[in-house]
């Protein structure tokens, strides 16, 4: 099924990147070779884009060592507006990003009630409002069990997949015609943690590909009224936990003492 790793997949990515070259802020007295390749855990804050973070870190390297040309990337996009986990790979390692993003990942957040936004998240106003008198706490756990396993979802427009080479979301702010296809993920686990109507606390545990904001989205229309993503955190991916990721600061302070 798509975006599950299976136990003897992860065990050989286990395998072929060595835990000595992932870095979190547990070793952030230890020296590392960038050029090498490593894999650090960051926590990224909100309002940095992920690039803005792949940036820093580059700059940083290139200032703080001399290096005038390394590869950076990350395994998995978070939107400006949400925190959390960001897996960035330096170096030889950034060969691995593909597998990496691959992982099974988990998020925590709050779904806002009665209201829709063209970005599915609380980057506009609600653009069309909603009743949410009807929703009870039984309506809310048991229209959880809708999403469930693998679904046929459609990524918002206002998203950075290519259409045409160009990122829906450019398109979009243009005012531009854009189409989304539906594609399959997999919901493994979409809880409901705390009610506080209109807003309501979650947590979901998902396949690579999903898109949150949607999943959000989908479930107002499945509850008889309308609901956008207010808040977002990704705590994991795979067995990487975000308790343990560097914050900017403390990535920024491991490569000045590295050089």
């Amino acid at each position: 099924m798509l975006g599950i790793v299976s136990s003897s997949v992860w065990q050989e990515l286990r395998m072929h990147i060595s835990t000595d070259l992932i870095y979190d802020k547990a070793k952030s007295h230890l020296k590392a070779d960038f050029l090498a390749g490593t894999v650090l855990l960051i926590d990224k804050p909100i309002g940095w884009t992920s690039f803005d973070v792949v940036n820093k870190i580059r700059g940083k390297i290139r200032h703080t060592l001399g290096i005038k040309k390394i590869k950076v990337g990350h395994a998995g996009t978070l939107d400006p507006l949400a925190t959390g986990l960001l897996i960035v790979c330096t170096g030889k390692l950034t060969k691995d990003i593909d597998s990496l993003q691959a992982q099974d990942k988990e998020y925590s957040g709050h779904i806002m009630l009665g209201g829709t936004t063209p970005t599915y998240d609380s980057e506009f106003l609600p653009d069309q409002i909603f009743p949410y008198d009807h929703v009870t706490e039984n309506m809310l756990c048991a229209t959880t069990h809708q999403f469930l396993g693998q679904i046929a979802q459609i990524p918002p427009i206002y998203s950075a997949i290519k259409i045409d080479g160009q990122t829906a979301y450019s398109l979009a702010r243009r005012g531009k015609d854009v189409e989304m296809k539906a594609r399959l993920v997999n919901i493994h686990q979409f809880d409901i943690k705390n009610i506080h109507l209109p807003e309501v606390t979650f947590q979901v545990k998902c396949s690579k590909g999903t898109y949150i904001r949607s999943l959000a989205h989908d479930f107002g229309k499945a509850l008889n009224s309308g609901a956008y993503l207010s808040s977002l955190r990704r705590e994991s991916i795979g067995e990487h936990k975000v308790n343990s990721a560097f914050t900017i600061d403390e990535v920024v302070n491991f490569i000045e003492q590295v050089g």
